[in-house]
């Protein structure tokens, strides 16, 4: 029988006049990583390019190490990668980023090439396939491809396939998109029950104020992925900082957590990051789901 994640609210918490760390914070992080069989992993931009001008190689190689060395500890991965749309600005010559949404749909085509060819060849250095999978909003939404998403991804992990995840820019517009990759990898979790979700960013975590203002700042190590205070510590969904940074990255969190899926959030350039956290080493922030994981009918 299918079965979903179960779609339950959040905990009902009271918000913390401010930033001040959950009651539910311990001092060590669980081993979320170590024990999960079945790992979303979501880097970003900044992680696989080079500045935003094209795909880093190198550094996608050290990304297939590492999840082969993951595979080696018997687990599955799922990647959700981006990078297309500065690899097409680098393959079409463009020096700055266009704002038209045909240009940008244009570079994201033919960056979709290019991010295929690299993912391929460093991973298959490492002893892993790949396969490209394209999602839309729609996808997603829409209850039968929901269901064939799910069965494709659930096969390639069968076959021992890293699926290899982005965002079909080629066909979305702004009103359809998922915002961010963070969003994406969220939904992928929920869609192929994952244990735990990994968004690697240039950030060391979820700090309780923003630690390039406030010097007493310190890393929150493990925190209630529905607790409402982790907006105001993340900046707040209006704030400056928010747009595309740790804001979406909690909002992420969140939703994993409907369907119980941990999320750990930390920094990719942390050497072996992932390796590391699949030993049981506590690094960056956890978000525990409180929401079991349950068979639907």
């Amino acid at each position: 029988m299918e079965t979903e994640r179960a779609r339950s609210g959040e905990p009902d918490n009271d918000s913390a006049p401010a930033p001040a760390a959950p009651e539910a914070e311990v001092e060590v992080a669980d081993a979320a990583v170590e024990s999960a069989r079945r790992i979303v992993v979501k880097v970003g931009s900044s992680l696989v390019t080079n500045e935003g001008r094209g795909l880093d190689a190198d550094a996608i190689s050290r990304w297939g190490r590492q999840i082969a060395e993951l595979r080696a500890l018997g687990k599955e991965v799922i990647l959700v990668s981006s990078g297309a749309v500065a690899e097409g600005m680098k393959r079409l010559g463009w020096k700055r980023r266009p704002k038209a949404m045909h240009e940008l749909q244009a570079a994201a085509a033919v960056g979709q090439m290019g991010l295929a060819q690299v993912y391929e060849s460093a991973f298959r250095q490492h002893g892993l396939g790949t396969a490209q999978v394209l999602l839309t909003h729609d996808d997603l939404s829409d209850r039968k491809r929901y269901l064939n998403a799910r069965s494709t991804l659930l096969a390639l992990l069968e076959l021992g396939i890293v699926p290899i995840i982005n965002e079909n820019d080629t066909v979305v517009t702004d009103e359809i998109k998922f915002g961010d990759n963070d969003t994406l990898g969220a939904l992928v979790a929920n869609l192929v029950e994952a244990d735990v979700l990994v968004i690697l960013t240039d950030q060391s975590g979820l700090f309780t104020a923003d630690p390039r203002h406030d010097p007493s700042a310190r890393l929150m190590a493990r925190v209630i992925a529905g607790d409402p205070s982790l907006e105001t510590m993340a900046g707040g969904a209006g704030s400056s900082i928010g747009r595309g940074g740790m804001i979406t990255k909690v909002l992420a969190a969140r939703r994993a957590a409907r369907g119980g899926t941990d999320t750990v959030v930390a920094s990719g350039r942390e050497p072996d990051v992932l390796v590391r956290l699949a030993r049981g080493e506590p690094i960056g922030t956890q978000f525990v789901a409180q929401m079991p994981r349950l068979a639907a009918r």
